[in-house]
């Protein structure tokens, strides 16, 4: 009969687009039987909305339309060819300004920016994106970033960013669109190219975006004809569990011995992963980088 009635948390519910018909709902307890009728009135299709709990509409219409999704990966796309490829930032947005990886994460945000002379790329959040974005402002450095319309943390109930002026972001509505503009901003097309991808301590979103990049590296799927370096910040042994568990993969023969250690370079500081770019990219470090580089991690080795 093309009935749909669509509701949401507390008391609203939207019933549309029917043809005019008679329901009963009937509840029952223990020695009552209770009926409720309803009539429901022909009224003309409209596309169809669900009410969040932010009073933000979603049309599925739009939703399910692959030239909506194709459109703002081409508005991401032009946003890198305006700002230029550089350093993507993956990172947790509730590690914020008091915790002790937000101080970490600015500060190799302003020492990469400087090394490396390009631009830096975030998901354009609070917490570790905002860290490393503020870094790179301290440098001197274009920021871009690809902003969500929802996001853990703050900043949650608006598109727009707080001090970060329009033409440096784009708010996606599509989780799609924002990682193929992540992925894109790393992309080297030539040796004249300096990106890499740093993945700093963060949870679901972040351990999602960090599998997705390396597989892609992993099975030549990102579409770069030159390596892009991937680090992986483990500050305070954060990722060591995770290490472990890709360790056990390899003992139950998931991983091939040394498979993923290949694929990224694992720092437990900022001087390491500030050696590990200067290395990788042949470009001098400043004299207070050489004196507090310590090459203390096994894991992973410099790609040619």
């Amino acid at each position: 009969m093309g009935f749909s009635m669509v509701g949401s948390l507390g008391s609203q519910i939207s019933v549309r687009n029917y043809h005019q018909r008679r329901l009963k709902f009937q509840s029952f307890s223990e020695t009552v039987r209770h009926t409720i009728t309803f009539k429901f009135q022909e009224d003309r299709s409209h596309p169809a909305k669900v009410l969040l709990s932010k009073r933000e509409a979603i049309g599925f219409e739009e939703r399910t339309s692959p030239n909506e999704v194709r459109k703002e990966i081409e508005q991401c796309y032009e946003l890198i060819h305006r700002l230029g490829r550089g350093v993507v930032y993956l990172g947790s947005s509730r590690m914020g300004p008091g915790h002790s990886h937000y101080k970490q994460a600015q500060e190799l945000g302003r020492e990469i920016a400087n090394l490396l002379r390009c631009t830096s790329w975030s998901g354009a959040g609070p917490g570790l994106m905002d860290a490393a974005t503020k870094g790179a402002l301290q440098a001197g450095k274009p920021v871009g970033g690809f902003k969500i319309g929802k996001e853990a943390g703050e900043w949650t109930a608006s598109n727009f960013h707080p001090y970060l002026p329009s033409e440096a972001y784009f708010t996606c509505r599509f989780f799609s669109a924002r990682k193929h503009g992540l992925v894109d901003a790393a992309v080297r097309g030539s040796s004249s190219d300096r990106t890499a991808v740093v993945a700093l301590p963060g949870g679901v979103g972040t351990l999602d975006e960090v599998f997705e990049i390396l597989a892609l590296i992993q099975l030549e799927r990102i579409g770069s004809e030159l390596p892009v370096p991937f680090l992986l910040m483990n500050y305070d042994s954060f990722y060591s569990k995770l290490l472990d568990f890709l360790d056990d993969c390899e003992d139950w023969g998931a991983l091939s011995n040394g498979e993923v250690a290949s694929l990224w370079k694992v720092c437990s500081n900022n001087s390491e992963a500030l050696a590990y770019l200067a290395e990788f990219y042949s470009l001098p470090l400043s004299d207070k980088a050489k004196h507090e580089t310590q090459l203390q991690s096994p894991r992973g080795s410099v790609s040619s």
